[in-house]
C-alpha cells in the first residue's frame, strides 16, 4: 500500500485559492448577504413586534367591546325597565279614568232615571187626579139628577161634617 503524501505545492496553491475566494467573498458576497440575513432578521423581529402590538389591540378591542356591550346591555335593561313602568302608570291611569267616566256615566243614568221617575209619578198622580175628577163627576151627576137626591145629599153632607 501506498501511502499519499500530500504535497506542499499544492496544498500551498489550494490555501491561497481558499484565502482569495474567502477575501472575494467576503469583499463582495459577505456583505450583501450579512445585510440580507440582517434585514431579514429585522423584518421578522419587526413582524413579531407589530403581531404582539396587533393582539394587544386586539385584546383591548376586546376589552373596550365587551365594556361596551356591558354599557349597551344595562342601558338595553334601564329602558326596558323604563317603558314598564310608563306601560304600567299609563295602563293605571286609563283604567282610573275609564273607571271615573264609567262612575260618573253611571251616576249621570241614575240621575236621569230618577228625574224620568219623578216626571212619570207626577204625570201619574195628575192623570189619577183628572181620572177621579172625572169619575166623581159623573157618579154625583147621575146620583143628583133630581132635585130630591141633591137635598138628600146636602143633608147627608151636613151631617157627616157635624160628626167630625
Amino acid at each position: 500500500m501506498e501511502l499519499i503524501t500530500p504535497e506542499f505545492g499544492l496544498f500551498f496553491w489550494q490555501t491561497i485559492v481558499f484565502l482569495v475566494l474567502l477575501f472575494i467573498m467576503a469583499k463582495f458576497a459577505w456583505k450583501p448577504i450579512l445585510n440580507s440575513v440582517r434585514n431579514r432578521e429585522q423584518s421578522i423581529n419587526d413582524a413579531l413586534a407589530s403581531a404582539e402590538n396587533a393582539r394587544k389591540e386586539m385584546q383591548n378591542l376586546k376589552a373596550d367591546n365587551d365594556q361596551l356591550l356591558k354599557e349597551a346591555r344595562a342601558e338595553r335593561d334601564a329602558i326596558l325597565k323604563e317603558a314598564r313602568e310608563l306601560k304600567e302608570k299609563t295602563i293605571a291611569d286609563a283604567s282610573e279614568e275609564a273607571k271615573a267616566k264609567a262612575d260618573k256615566i253611571v251616576a249621570d243614568a241614575k240621575r236621569s232615571i230618577e228625574l224620568e221617575k219623578q216626571s212619570a209619578m207626577a204625570e201619574l198622580k195628575n192623570q189619577v187626579a183628572e181620572l177621579s175628577v172625572e169619575i166623581a163627576e159623573k157618579v154625583l151627576r147621575k146620583e143628583l139628577s133630581g132635585k130630591k137626591e141633591q137635598h138628600q145629599m146636602i143633608e147627608k153632607m151636613l151631617g157627616e161634617a157635624k160628626l167630625n
